[in-house]
């Protein structure tokens, strides 16, 4: 019995002395293959981001090459010239500019307003919830649709295409980025600050004004930039409502040029110097849209350093 005693208390320490090397050869093996599986994501993610920025680049590149040469003070000072003629965009980039302007200022108030009703008093009923599908669904639908949309209600019942028509469409599309934008960020600000302001007296509705509004300013202004930067370069919508102008109008109820819509036309065209135009024109937009996105993002880095 001794010897049984023995030996059994042998093999338990062989067993307690071999069990930590077999488990630490377990952990390193599981060690080193998470390793290599970390490798494998970041090398697939390093490479699917070089395989967009390099088309990005190419895209900025090209515009560089051909839209570049065509910048002059022509193309900011006088309009879009018959063929043959030598001419610019002033009357384009004067109806983008106020199209864009009016659209942002007929969507962006009630693109805020609706945030702020789904942020912070729609947490019961129907109608929230509802408001939030319809503005998904506005927020992915084709732009062409908005422009086929407006045409009927607007343009079909007024007679003639306008200005209003395409600040009306490009109001349209900035609504959606707006909610949704304006009702994140407030949902971000701490319910301390709303509890804060409640307990020295202040009603609901000051409350989000002056206290929860403002301290999510600067997120609501990064979501109006990106609204803009959305529309500034639309060509469906304005194709069924403003149409174009190849002279200089600053008549919002009569047909207004516009840079998308003088780009496709000016592209599609056998002629050499439209070409030119269009490249400008493309340069402009797409340069216009890089720096409204890098401020947006720059607002938006701004406001989570200050959190």
């Amino acid at each position: 019995m001794k010897d049984v005693s023995t030996m059994s208390q042998a093999t338990m320490n062989d067993a307690l002395r071999t069990a930590p090397a077999s488990g630490l050869k377990q952990d390193s093996a599981v060690y080193r293959r998470r390793r290599l599986t970390n490798r494998l994501t970041m090398v697939a993610s390093i490479l699917t981001m070089a395989f967009g920025l390099f088309w990005l680049f190419w895209i900025l590149i090209t515009l560089l090459q051909h839209g570049l040469s065509g910048i002059n003070w022509q193309v900011f000072t006088e309009s879009t010239p018959p063929p043959g003629s030598a001419g610019g965009l002033a009357n384009a980039i004067y109806g983008s500019l106020v199209m864009t302007g009016f659209g942002t200022l007929f969507g962006t108030p009630i693109g805020i307003l609706a945030g702020i009703y789904l942020a912070e008093f729609g947490q019961r009923g129907w109608l929230a919830p509802a408001t939030r599908f319809i503005n998904d669904i506005l927020l992915s639908a084709p732009s062409i649709v908005i422009g086929l949309f407006v045409y009927e209600v607007y343009v079909v019942s007024v007679g003639h295409f306008s200005g209003w028509a395409g600040s009306f469409a490009l109001a349209i599309l900035v609504i959606p980025v707006v909610v949704r934008t304006t009702e994140n960020m407030l949902r971000l600000v701490p319910g301390s600050l709303r509890e804060a302001a409640a307990a020295l007296g202040a009603p609901q509705w000051k409350v989000t004004l002056t206290v929860t509004l403002r301290a999510a300013k600067a997120g609501v202004l990064t979501g109006i930039l990106l609204a803009v930067a959305r529309i500034s370069g639309e060509t469906a919508p304005l194709l069924f409502t403003a149409l174009n102008n190849q002279f200089f109008n600053s008549n919002m109820n009569q047909p207004m040029a516009n840079l998308p819509i003088v780009i496709f036309q000016f592209a599609m065209s056998p002629y050499e110097d439209w070409h030119q135009l269009a490249w400008a024109g493309s340069l402009l937009i797409t340069f216009s849209v890089l720096a409204l996105n890098i401020v947006a993002r720059w607002m938006g880095g701004r406001k989570n350093q200050s959190n």
